[in-house]
């Protein structure tokens, strides 16, 4: 039967012109804050082909994504979420850390890279240093809970305590122990620093980041390890013998495993946050499982859980906080073909694989003065074509 059959000659126009009036009546912001994907990106630029960050703007606001991580703090990407209400995370390079243990360095950059972009850009929280705990650089080891300190000091110097949170990513290789999750353990290499880390996040109510991959144990053990596991797809899931709860899926098992190994220090009053998780969706001939379809059943999944408002076993009524790896493939990142095969789009805007995430990058940079103009626009052609696709 023919559309006009079906709903009447004046009916589709009325509620097209309709859905149009009811989005121009809504600002970038309120739709925002009305419809924000709940999920976290990291924005990495180690790459040679990206979109402009004005352009990245664009994408990122039309999917309604609310939470940026960054590794730096760059001024261009900054700029370009001026009045937008996305959420910042802003990174200092292990490559700075050691200079931030000098309290004047740390105001310094605080001044330059943080201060000037408040209110307009919405930086919370500060992450000194990534993964330091997996290098054997002793140096940077000792100088990041300094560095941390220096940076929260300079912050309340500046009047922006309370504003933005300062903490430090770990990969999950700080972990001695991680099975069963209540036995969870840091190396005893870390622990020295660890202690007093913990101390620091708990006086200064910041959480405590975690880079959890399933991917890696999947990919260094495909024989033994349930790839239905890893994937959140169903299955009879494991269970803890001392907690006897039971685990569907190994990425809530980490985060359990990293929750008791803070109590094992004597804290129970941190929040754990992934700081980074995601799947590849191509790699080496030796990479086992870096599929497009598992990279998109991995990421699919974790959406469909994160829309639940799921937590944990051992938290379940504190939903998981997940900043997704990563917004781009990255083409000049070093090591196998996976780490560069790890963004949710391709460089022109074309989504990897498809897990609801509806985007629109702008062919070319705009000025601030029409910024509102053209997402209103990219709002109404997503609206039109979810309406078009709804009456098919």
């Amino acid at each position: 039967m023919a559309m006009a059959e079906r709903f009447g000659t004046r009916w589709l126009p009325f509620r097209f012109a309709a859905a149009v009036v009811l989005l121009a009546l809504m600002t970038d912001r309120a739709v925002l804050r009305a419809e924000a994907t709940p999920i976290g990106i990291n924005y990495g630029q180690i790459a040679d082909n990206l979109p402009s960050p004005a352009r990245v703007s664009w994408l990122l606001r039309s999917m309604q994504v609310s939470k940026v991580k960054l590794y730096d703090a760059d001024p261009y990407v900054l700029s370009a979420f001026l009045d937008t209400g996305v959420e910042f995370v802003v990174g200092i390079g292990n490559e700075n850390v050691s200079a931030m243990v000098d309290p004047a360095a740390a105001r310094a950059w605080i001044q330059r890279h943080v201060q000037p972009y408040l209110p307009s850009t919405r930086i919370t929280c500060i992450t000194v240093g990534n993964e330091v705990f997996k290098g054997n650089d002793t140096a940077l080891k000792a100088s990041l809970l300094p560095a941390m300190q220096s940076v929260y000091q300079a912050l309340a110097a500046l009047g922006m305590q309370g504003r933005v949170n300062v903490t430090t990513a770990h990969s999950l290789d700080i972990m001695g122990s991680s099975f069963p999750p209540s036995a969870g353990a840091f190396r005893a290499d870390v622990v020295p620093y660890m202690q007093p880390i913990l101390s620091f996040l708990s006086m200064a109510r910041s959480p405590f980041l975690i880079n959890c991959y399933p991917y890696f144990a999947y990919k260094a053990d495909p024989g033994n390890v349930p790839l239905e596991y890893v994937l959140f797809q169903p299955n009879a899931g494991v269970t803890d013998t001392n907690t006897k709860l039971n685990y569907d899926n190994m990425l809530y098992a980490q985060v359990d495993s990293v929750y008791a190994a803070i109590q094992a220090l004597g804290h129970t009053d941190i929040d754990v946050k992934i700081s980074e998780t995601g799947w590849p969706s191509r790699g080496d001939p030796d990479e086992a499982g870096a599929t497009l379809e598992y990279a998109g059943t991995y990421i699919g999944n974790l959406l469909q859980r994160i829309e639940m408002k799921q937590g944990t076993p051992l938290r379940p009524s504190v939903p998981i906080d997940v900043y997704v790896f990563a917004l781009f493939n990255e083409n000049l990142k070093p090591g196998p073909a996976s780490e560069r095969n790890y963004g949710l789009f391709y460089p022109d805007g074309t989504p990897v694989y498809n897990v609801g995430l509806q985007g629109y990058l702008p062919p070319m940079d705009y000025s601030r003065g029409t910024r509102k103009a053209v997402h209103l626009l990219a709002l109404i052609l997503i609206a039109v074509a979810s309406i078009a696709l709804s009456l098919s």
